[in-house]
C-alpha cells in the first residue's frame, strides 16, 4: 500500500469514528496526500477537538464546515475547496457522514425517515453534485483513461444493513431508516457509476464491517472490529480499485456484498 498515492481527498462527517480514522490514516500514509480535506458540522467546536489537535501537526490537513443537509454549506465548502486546489481538483470525495436511530418497524415516523435519508442518501448525491467539477478536473489531469481512486472517485460509506439480500444484524437491530436510506445509497452508487464514468470517475459503495464507534457499538454488544483495522482494511480496498469495480458494493476487506 505504500505505492497507494493520492494528491487530495475530502472527507465528510470526519471529527469522529470512522471518518477520523480514515484522516488520521491518510496523513500517516508513506506518501500522504498533499490536501486532506477533513468536513465536519462544527469545526471549532468540542467535538472537532482531536480534528484541531491534528491539523496542529499536519500542515496539509484543512478542516472545512459543512452540513450534508444544508445545501448553501456545501456550496461554501466547495468553493473553499476549490479555493485550495486551484487548477488541481480533488481526487476522492468519501461520504462518509450519516446517522441512525434504533427505531423499530412499527415505531419508525415521518420524521425519522426523512431526517436520516435527507442525510444519509440525500447528503451524499448533494456533495457529489458540488464537487464534480473539482473531481472532473482531477481526472482530466491524470494521465491514461484506467479509472482509479488516484485519478478520480466517489466513495460512498454504506452498510451490509443496507443489503436487501443480508439485511445485516437483523435480529440485533432493525434501524428501518437506517437500512432503507443505505438501500438507496446503494442504487445512487450504482447511478453514479454509471453516470460519471464518461468523466473518468470511479464510484464504489463501502461496508466498513461492524465497527466500535458511537453509532456502532451502541448496544449491548461489542462490535467486532475496531476503527482502525477497518480504515487500514478499506485503505487497501481503495488502494486496489480499478475499472471493474466501479459501481460495485464491497466490505472493508473487498469482499462484494449482495445487493
Amino acid at each position: 500500500m505504500g505505492e497507494f498515492h493520492v494528491r487530495s481527498i475530502l472527507v465528510t462527517g470526519a471529527n469522529r469514528g470512522i471518518g477520523l480514522g480514515l484522516v488520521r490514516q491518510f496523513l500517516g500514509l508513506p506518501n500522504p496526500p498533499e490536501w486532506v480535506f477533513a468536513a465536519c458540522r462544527d469545526p471549532k467546536g468540542q467535538r472537532a477537538q482531536e480534528l484541531q489537535n491534528l491539523a496542529s501537526r499536519h500542515p496539509n490537513l484543512v478542516i472545512i464546515q459543512l452540513e450534508v443537509t444544508n445545501p448553501a454549506t456545501i456550496k461554501v465548502a466547495a468553493a473553499s475547496v476549490q479555493e485550495q486546489l486551484g487548477d488541481l481538483g480533488l481526487n476522492i470525495l468519501i461520504n462518509n457522514a450519516g446517522i441512525a436511530k434504533p427505531n423499530s418497524l412499527d415505531n419508525e415516523t415521518l420524521e425519522n425517515m426523512t431526517q436520516i435519508y435527507t442525510t444519509n442518501t440525500i447528503g451524499p448525491l448533494l456533495l457529489s453534485q458540488a464537487f464534480l467539477p473539482l473531481l472532473k478536473k482531477a481526472a482530466q489531469g491524470s494521465p491514461g483513461s484506467a479509472l482509479s481512486c488516484s485519478k478520480a472517485a466517489i466513495i460512498n460509506m454504506s452498510s451490509s444493513a443496507g443489503s436487501v439480500e443480508e439485511v445485516y444484524l437483523w435480529d440485533y437491530g432493525q434501524v428501518v431508516s437506517y437500512r432503507c436510506s443505505k438501500a438507496a445509497l446503494n442504487m445512487l452508487t450504482k447511478c453514479q457509476s454509471l453516470g460519471y464514468r464518461e468523466h473518468g470517475i470511479l464510484c464504489a459503495a463501502l461496508h466498513p464491517g461492524w465497527v466500535q464507534t458511537d453509532m456502532g457499538g451502541s448496544g449491548s454488544q461489542k462490535p467486532p472490529v475496531t476503527v482502525d483495522e477497518s480504515v487500514q482494511g478499506m485503505l487497501k480496498v481503495l488502494s486496489s480499485l480499478s475499472e471493474k469495480e466501479t459501481g460495485t458494493f464491497l466490505d472493508w476487506e473487498g469482499k462484494v456484498v449482495p445487493w
